[in-house]
């Protein structure tokens, strides 16, 4: 009747059988149990918002309330009864904490109280989130900086190139930018001149802070010259002036004058001294390696220790103000001849080592108050172009915060050192988000690149945020619908991506088409619709019509819609009939 073909069923030909080629499965399966919901970041409503997410068969959910106000806005009770809620249906529940930056950064540049204040908070998050699961290790997600942008970078044949780089004056706090940049100099050829040379953003760094030493020291040089010039001149009249003031003997004009200028003279060498105080302080700040001597290379500070010594010795030695100048004339040469220290230090290198600081406190915090239940800290990738974005800048900020947590631990809390790193490898890893690191493709980046990205940062990550873009705006797609090579993401990171908590992150398909993404996550991943773990697979469902659109004029959807029974059953997130509110189409009452 109607000319109707059993064939068409099947609505796609060979590939509505072929489980590797229906719908849009990206070529990497993940099992529907293993797939997360993030829930809505701008609702406190936390309890309404999970139990909405739990209606469409959800295992995992991640609490994602990263604004602190909201974060602040959510009663304890809410979090209590969601745990509860958890643990009644089975589901699995992961916080993502607040969006604060780690490392002390604020508007006004850098400040060591902001990044008291954000470990403050975060310890907070991660107290409160363990109430969301007290008898596990709940994962607790952190960026890894916030508001504050990183290294700019270009692909180019050769490799990767560092175009612009935020760098910090570790003195005051301030962050400015320093790029590559052609120059044109004196000495050059025709043909070198119109070529030009490049300069690296590193390279202005270091030109940067030798600059800055070298003048320091060289007006300390120049003062210091008028100075002695002057005590040279007077230092015999001044002599015997001072001997005869000793005595009760009136000064000659000319003895006093002598006297007065020896005496502004050592002024000078005290205003002298001050500044040196500085340039020393400075240089044990912010002196970093080795240093090479006579006696073989030598750690910075260990020969600033005896340049100090030396200089403590010969001042105390000193009987008058031309001995004095030699004192210090000896100290000034000793710093010139020292490696520039780094006052102007690249952000990245700063931040990571304060960041470090935050995320071993907060990390030793939690374990002190929960011991074997302490909550997973688990730092994320922010959008590249972000601080601390890329695998590389990543795997060394987990590394240094692991490190820092055993010292402190060991020496602070007097655990041992084999139980404080087992402890720091367990509670401080990664969250991959795979579609921050994709942003690298508006640098240049190529898809091998970023899969290269996702195979050096594998051995750190505990937790995977799926969400899918085209490379250049912080966009939260569904997999499968943007430029994400997600698959081989997925075999790189192994068995760590495997087993990991994998969350979906979709807020712009939220914000436009008004429906979960968990269908066409399913699809992508070609989840098995069934808990048996084999065929059929959800990226099938959409060529047998099946929970989308009914199977046709044999059996329309419009019939389980009236009579109440097959897919209806499913909760609209997962394919079943539309709303309407309680009612059938036939009569005023759903039919029991």
């Amino acid at each position: 009747m109607g000319d109707y073909n059993i064939e068409n069923i099947y609505g796609g030909g060979y590939s509505s059988l072929d489980s590797e080629k229906a719908g849009g499965f990206v070529g990497y399966r993940i099992p529907s149990g293993k797939l997360g919901i993030a829930t809505d970041p701008r609702t406190a409503n936390i309890l309404a918002d999970v139990s909405q997410k739990l209606q469409s068969g959800a295992k995992q959910i991640e609490v994602s309330s990263i604004q602190p106000d909201v974060f602040e806005s959510i009663p304890n009770q809410q979090i209590k009864e969601v745990q509860r809620l958890s643990k009644l249906t089975g589901v699995d529940v992961s916080l993502h904490g607040i969006l604060v930056d780690p490392s002390g950064f604020t508007q006004q540049g850098y400040n060591e109280l902001a990044r008291e204040e954000s470990e403050r908070q975060m310890l907070s998050n991660v107290i409160r989130g363990h109430e969301l699961n007290p008898d596990g290790n709940i994962p607790v997600t952190f960026h890894a900086s916030q508001g504050w942008g990183g290294i700019e970078y270009k692909r180019t044949k050769t490799g990767v190139e560092e175009m612009r780089i935020p760098i910090v004056n570790q003195e005051t706090g301030q962050v400015t930018l320093v790029q590559t940049e052609t120059e044109h100099l004196p000495g050059m050829s025709a043909a070198e001149l119109e070529k030009g040379t490049s300069v690296s953003a590193r390279e202005h760094v270091k030109v940067r802070n030798d600059t800055e030493w070298k003048t320091s020291i060289s007006n300390l040089v120049a003062i210091k010259e008028r100075a002695d010039s002057i005590i040279r001149e007077t230092e015999p009249i001044a002599t015997i002036a001072m001997e005869k003031m000793h005595g009760g003997a009136n000064l000659t004009p000319v003895e006093r004058e002598a006297y007065m200028r020896h005496y502004n003279a050592g002024l000078e060498l005290h205003e002298i001294h001050k500044h040196l105080n500085g340039l020393f302080d400075k240089a044990y700040k912010y002196g970093e390696g080795e240093i090479r001597t006579e006696g073989g290379n030598r750690k910075y500070q260990d020969v600033l220790v005896q340049i100090s010594e030396n200089f403590g010795k010969s001042l105390k030695d000193a009987r008058s103000l031309s001995d004095q100048s030699d004192v210090m004339g000896q100290l000034m040469q000793n710093l010139d001849a020292l490696q520039s220290p780094e006052v102007h230090k690249p952000f990245e290198d700063f931040a990571i080592d304060k960041s470090a600081t935050t995320f071993a406190n907060v990390a030793l915090g939690a374990y002190k108050k929960f011991h074997d239940k302490a909550p997973i800290i688990s730092i994320e990738n922010p959008p590249a172009g972000g601080g601390i974005s890329t695998a590389e800048d990543l795997k060394r900020l987990v590394e240094a915060s692991r490190k820092k947590f055993v010292d402190i631990a060991v020496e602070k809390e007097g655990m041992s050192r084999g139980a404080a790193e087992e402890q720091a490898k367990k509670l401080i890893g990664v969250t991959w988000d795979v579609g921050h690191i994709n942003m690298l493709r508006k640098y240049g980046y190529t898809e091998e690149d970023i899969i290269k990205q996702s195979e050096k940062i594998a051995p750190l990550v505990k937790h995977v945020h799926l969400s899918d873009n085209f490379g250049f705006e912080h966009t939260e797609l569904p997999m499968g619908m943007g430029n994400v090579p997600i698959n081989k993401i997925m075999q790189k990171l192994g068995e760590k991506g495997f087993e990991a908590r994998k969350v979906i992150e979709a807020g712009n398909w939220w914000q436009h088409f008004k429906t979960s993404p968990l269908p066409e996550s399913l699809e992508a991943f070609g989840s098995p619709v069934y808990g048996m773990k084999m065929a059929p697979y959800w990226n099938q469902s959409i060529s047998t019509q099946g929970y989308f659109s009914g199977y046709g004029m044999m059996l329309p959807q419009v019939n389980y819609e009236t009579f109440g029974s097959g897919f209806s059953m499913l909760p609209q997130e997962l394919g079943g009939q539309r709303n309407n509110n309680g009612r059938s189409r036939m009569g005023g009452n759903a039919l029991e």
